[in-house]
């Protein structure tokens, strides 16, 4: 039974409120939760009842809610400096992020630009790439990007995404762009290595007739998430980066969602042990408390800004870089060094994988592909919303999950222990199990 309270308050939000990602013709009858509090890898609803975020608030989530040592880190900065502005100014924080972020990047990177979110980081780097060559003398208009990709949803962004749903709607106002085909979508029995070998020559092809136009491939290092957790073969972003030094474009790689541990390192593209030339991240960097992002660039690229006024990067945001979420970082990249974060959550991806294995025998199961602890579980389709009705009938079970259509998302927070793992997998079976056995 609902109190008036909740009621009240889910009233008042379907009278104002215009939630992202959400058809509010049929949000009304899913049956709103409303929030209060959380701890550890606890959501609390306005009912009091407990739920297991099994999706770290949309991928964020580190250490887990209320970490103590990142709102002490908030409280002391608070105290300190709560915000200047780092359009000509700068403060302890920023630099001490930007030596963090650099210490653990991949080789190469020298230069941190910071944003607000994944999105407007995204939206950075593409302006980044094109002035760069511009500025070298270069006329390179065109990203290559990947079909099923998503870098977030502002135009630039848009414009390199490839999720039909997301981002059609939208084609007549974006640039232009050439689409290459996901080397995560396999054909039945096609191993990962073949689809990155055959995804790879048709990028050649590409370069071949426009490489001297293009001035960034735009990937997701190992995991395209939103695209429904596609999984491919390190070998593709070693081809990638081949063909990018071959041809001339930069290889910018999106990390938003698989970087700062999510894949069991500190960045996916360690997997195949190259360095991008600009290197996108965000979600996980606060350890999931406050918004912040960055561009991570080679000095080759920042080099070409330097000199007269008319060479300056003229992007920016009034909250660049704000103190308070870099004492966040700057907190939860410690804690991640000192309870050795990255390697657990190598060791939750195998558990996780170890776990879900029986269910990927199931006859409703088409298939899970994991990459650490980045997790989609495929189910077929027994009507309309399918996904969403296994995660219904978890959140039931005190689960919280979400679907990417037909995909069941399992992205628990990294400090997650092996027995709320445990009850995370037996949840998400005992949903699948209701809805699509």
């Amino acid at each position: 039974m609902v109190t008036v309270r909740t009621s009240e308050l889910i009233g008042r939000d379907l009278s104002s409120v215009w939630h992202p990602f959400t058809q509010h013709a049929v949000w009304p009858s899913d049956e709103p939760l409303v929030i209060e509090r959380a701890s550890g890898v606890r959501l609390i609803d306005s009912e009091g009842r407990s739920y297991l975020d099994g999706v770290s608030s949309l991928w964020v989530t580190v250490h887990g809610h209320g970490e103590p040592a990142i709102t002490d880190a908030i409280r002391s900065q608070l105290d300190r400096l709560d915000h200047s502005t780092f359009l000509g100014l700068t403060h302890e924080p920023g630099i001490r992020l930007a030596e963090e972020l650099l210490r653990v990047a991949p080789a190469g990177l020298s230069r941190v630009f910071f944003a607000g979110d994944g999105s407007s980081a995204a939206e950075a780097a593409i302006k980044m790439a094109y002035q760069a060559a511009s500025q070298r003398g270069e006329d390179r208009p065109l990203y290559v990007h990947v079909a099923e990709g998503y870098h977030g949803d502002t135009l630039g962004a848009v414009s390199l995404g490839g999720v039909e749903l997301f981002h059609a709607t939208y084609r007549p106002l974006l640039i232009e762009t050439r689409m290459i085909s996901s080397p995560g979508v396999r054909k039945p029995g096609q191993s990962p290595v073949s689809r990155a070998a055959e995804v790879l020559d048709e990028l050649r092809g590409l370069l071949g007739r426009d490489g001297g136009s293009v001035c960034a491939v735009v990937v997701e290092p190992m995991v395209q998430a939103a695209g429904g957790m596609l999984t491919h073969d390190a070998s593709f972003l070693r081809g990638v980066r081949s063909l990018c030094d071959e041809y001339g474009p930069a290889m910018l790689v999106d990390e938003v969602a698989t970087g700062i541990g999510a894949t069991g390192r500190w960045f996916a593209v360690e997997h195949a042990g190259v360095a991008p030339d600009l290197m996108v991240v965000g979600k996980r960097l606060t350890g999931g408390v406050l918004p912040l992002s960055a561009v991570l660039a080679r000095e080759s690229i920042y080099e070409a800004f330097l000199g007269a006024p008319g060479r300056t990067f003229f992007h920016g945001h009034t909250y660049t870089a704000n103190p308070l979420s870099c004492a966040a970082a700057l907190a939860n990249v410690s804690l991640m060094h000192s309870r050795g974060t990255v390697a657990r959550a190598a060791q939750v991806g195998e558990r996780l994988g170890a776990l879900l294995a029986p269910v990927e025998a199931y006859d409703g199961v088409a298939e899970i592909r994991r990459i650490g602890t980045m997790t989609g579980v495929e189910v077929r389709s027994v009507g309309e919303r399918t996904g969403f009705e296994v995660c219904r009938a978890a959140r039931r079970r005190g689960v919280i999950v979400r679907p990417l259509g037909d995909v069941v998302v399992l992205m628990p927070p990294l400090g997650i222990s092996d027995g709320e793992l445990a009850e995370l997998v037996g949840v998400v079976d005992a949903s699948i199990r209701e809805v699509v056995q």
